[in-house]
């Protein structure tokens, strides 16, 4: 339980099948069991845009689980109020995934309800989510407005009624979302680190990342996430509650990292836009990783602007500064300079210490 698995590959059906082979799911399911995958259908916007699951994910987790000879695959959603579930997994492509592999979509908005008490509350939540032998959580990594991360645990908001949804806001998100992980189970999680959103959960302004994890602890999952986006896990209040309650442990230094494809992370592909364009203006890239630059976009989207136009001269970034002198550096590959940011990739909360020390 307390290990993360990683994977860099721009290829999302490559990556995702080598990720799970490297997991241990092959021997946390049999055949004969009903699986249920939960992506990130949120709204109708294609996975490009850094809201929503790449159906190649899916893809690949679905012919991982036909080879462990399950056949009983379903795939379970409801996109935020006010948006409908079908058009989403149209405009993802999700539809053309069902027919091709045999396996149906549900709308959870038209699913049956019944209300689980768990600690102060008592939750409405869907009957596919928890009638399922296996639930497999496939959010996106991305930012969110109000509780500043969304993956694994956020992600289950798509398993409760829309009425449940809205008094989750009223009662302040966090101490629901939760006690909803303990309602809910999650038995695997793949987190979609390939674009996630800048800014909030709709998208519009995505980072490539390249990144894909895995891991069977959702809550050490997106504490390490958090990190990656530039936010220590103090500061995402449904992380402290679910550690309180015992839904699982935060990432520390003693969680095992098996990180795939090291040597060879795909180099970043200069599609950001939006938001994420404008900070580039503040980097210097030479053949960066994407992940590793993802994590310098998030951090500077974290400084304020005034701060950043302090600096003297512009971050280095990338393979092409290994072994050569500079200013200001992020990443093991510019370890020649005055000053950098160690790790490869560093996360984006290091990054965020190091412009606070050197501004």
């Amino acid at each position: 339980m307390n290990k993360i698995y990683i994977n860099y590959d721009e290829n999302a059906l490559k990556g995702t099948l080598k990720l799970l082979d490297a997991s241990p799911l092959r021997m946390l399911v049999t055949p004969g069991m009903k699986i249920s995958i939960k992506p990130n259908m949120v709204l109708a916007k294609p996975p490009s845009e850094g809201a929503t699951t790449h159906p190649e994910i899916v893809e690949g987790l679905i012919c991982y689980l036909k080879d462990c000879g399950i056949h009983n695959i379903e795939i379970i959603e409801s996109a935020w109020i006010g948006a409908d579930t079908w058009k989403s997994y149209h405009a993802c492509g999700f539809d053309r995934l069902s027919a091709k592999y045999d396996v149906p979509l549900y709308d959870l908005k038209e699913d049956r309800f019944h209300k689980i008490r768990t600690g102060k509350y008592e939750i409405e939540t869907c009957r596919k989510a928890t009638d399922t032998d296996f639930l497999i959580n496939i959010p996106v990594l991305k930012a969110h407005c109000q509780t500043l991360l969304t993956c694994n645990m956020k992600n289950l908001k798509g398993c409760i009624s829309d009425r449940e949804k809205r008094r989750f806001h009223t009662l302040g998100l966090h101490g629901p979302i939760a006690y909803l992980n303990q309602a809910i189970k999650t038995h695997f999680c793949v987190v979609d680190g390939i674009c996630g959103d800048l800014t909030f959960e709709e998208g519009g302004n995505p980072v490539t990342r390249n990144m894909l994890l895995a891991g069977q602890d959702p809550l050490l999952l997106d504490s390490y996430c958090a990190g990656l986006i530039g936010f220590r896990a103090d500061e995402i209040g449904y992380l402290q509650v679910g550690s309180d309650i015992g839904i699982g442990r935060l990432y520390d230094e003693n969680t095992e990292l098996i990180q795939l494809n090291q040597d060879h992370k795909p180099l970043t592909q200069h599609s950001e836009r939006g938001i994420a364009a404008r900070l580039r203006n503040y980097i210097q890239e030479d053949q960066a990783c994407s992940a590793c630059y993802s994590a310098l976009i998030f951090a500077l989207h974290q400084a304020d602007r005034r701060t950043l136009d302090k600096l003297s001269d512009k971050i280095d970034i990338g393979q092409g500064f290994r072994g050569k002198e500079g200013m200001f550096g992020c990443g093991s590959c510019t370890a020649g300079h005055q000053s950098y940011v160690k790790g490869c990739p560093p996360a984006a909360v290091d990054i965020i210490a190091f412009l606070q020390n050197i501004l």
